[in-house]
């Protein structure tokens, strides 16, 4: 079989496995409501947590930022890529977070190959949550450390970890983006000073949503900036832009400056789109409403949905994942949802687990209580 054929032999399994992917095309994009072709829909399937994407203050900026400083950065950062937008967007994050200092990235994916790649050398050991994202499992592959994966939230198990290791990162995330729940960081935090232990944390999904300001989970759980070796959030979630950084010390990110090659060989982000992030930053800070609204409509939906009969995974966060099962059956509902106006995607292996297929329902500040009675209503139907 030449390798043309083996593509798509490949492909063909998986349309016969209910796993095959496509690019579902929206025509706009209004918050709770996308539109297509088809038609329109209520969305629960977006990380636009604090309902940003489309406000517009952040729509002016970003426009503003165009005409300042033009589209295209020009090249790395290192070279001629580093703005005065980029510098203002690193200011307003440590500022906000309270570091020393911050790195951009392109995207979380490209952050967290830094983060895990560089912080780690041959003499350490990474220890990561066993549901940590696929782009620290890809970073742990190719770092020079070796690594292991303690289960979900055990503690006990990686303290026997740390125990067996004399240098170890151990690697975990505020919000996990498949099962919505979080760590407890204070347990962990000290059970690495314990060890003598770095802590690694990609507050990707809780960075504008939990804290005091939005600073993220390692604040809403009472941590300093200061426990964590390194953190890592991005702009596209809650923030409602594109790209990432990573945050620590003066030395931290200086050595990263130096070292971190994702960094010194891509072009840097853009610098209008730095600009509009940095009015995203001061918008989460000071509009308070927004979380509030988002915790309502969590606690709504979670209240409904125990009313229904629902078994959901344990979460407190805008991720409120409903377990399925079946590939097949998760799809089939939310193609049904769809035919009532609902857009709720089916995530399926291998993004979660086999047999865990789920509808992974994201609530944003911009539902309405009749939006949330809606879905209730009507998977109540088909489950």
């Amino acid at each position: 079989m030449d390798r043309l054929q083996r593509f798509a032999q490949q492909i063909a399994d998986r349309k016969a496995a209910g796993l095959y992917r496509q690019h579902p095309a929206i025509d706009s994009y209004q918050g709770r409501l996308l539109q297509n072709k088809q038609g329109a829909y209520v969305n629960f399937s977006g990380n636009d947590y604090l309902g940003l994407a489309t406000e517009p203050q952040l729509v002016k900026a970003l426009a503003e930022g165009a005409e300042r400083f033009g589209v295209g950065s020009s090249g790395s950062p290192l070279v001629t890529g580093f703005h005065y937008a980029h510098r203002a967007l690193s200011d307003a994050l440590c500022d906000w977070l309270g570091v020393d200092d911050v790195l951009l990235f392109s995207s979380g994916f490209a952050a967290n190959q830094v983060m895990l790649q560089h912080l780690a050398d041959k003499t350490d050991h990474l220890l990561l949550d066993k549901l940590c994202h696929a782009s620290l499992i890809d970073a742990a592959l190719n770092s020079d450390a070796p690594y292991k994966r303690f289960p979900h939230q055990d503690f006990a198990a990686l303290d026997m970890l740390l125990k067996r290791y004399s240098s170890a990162l151990v690697v975990t995330e505020g919000v996990f983006s498949m099962d919505g729940d979080s760590p407890d960081l204070s347990a962990l935090s000290a059970l690495c000073k314990t060890n003598k232990a770095d802590l690694l944390l990609d507050d990707a999904h809780a960075l504008g949503v939990l804290g005091n300001e939005g600073k993220g989970s390692w604040d809403a759980q009472g941590l300093e900036s200061s426990d964590m070796l390194c953190l890592m959030a991005n702009f596209g979630k809650a923030l409602a832009g594109q790209g990432a950084f990573l945050a620590g010390s003066a030395t931290v990110i200086d050595y990263l400056r130096q070292f971190a090659r994702h960094y010194i060989y891509s072009t840097a982000l853009s610098p209008a789109l730095c600009w509009a992030m940095k009015t995203s930053v001061e918008l989460s800070r000071s509009q308070q409403w927004r979380r509030d609204k988002l915790n309502d409509n969590i606690q709504l939906f979670k209240t409904l949905a125990a009313g229904a009969g629902f078994t959901l995974l344990p979460s407190n966060t805008a991720i409120q994942p409903l377990i399925i099962g079946v590939s097949d059956k998760a799809m089939l509902i939310s193609a049904s949802l769809k035919k009532q106006g609902i857009w709720l995607s089916a995530i399926r292996p291998p993004t979660v687990p086999q047999g865990s297929a789920r509808l992974r329902i994201t609530l944003s500040a911009l539902h309405q209580s009749d939006d949330i009675h809606f879905l209730v209503q009507k998977l109540e139907q088909l489950i």
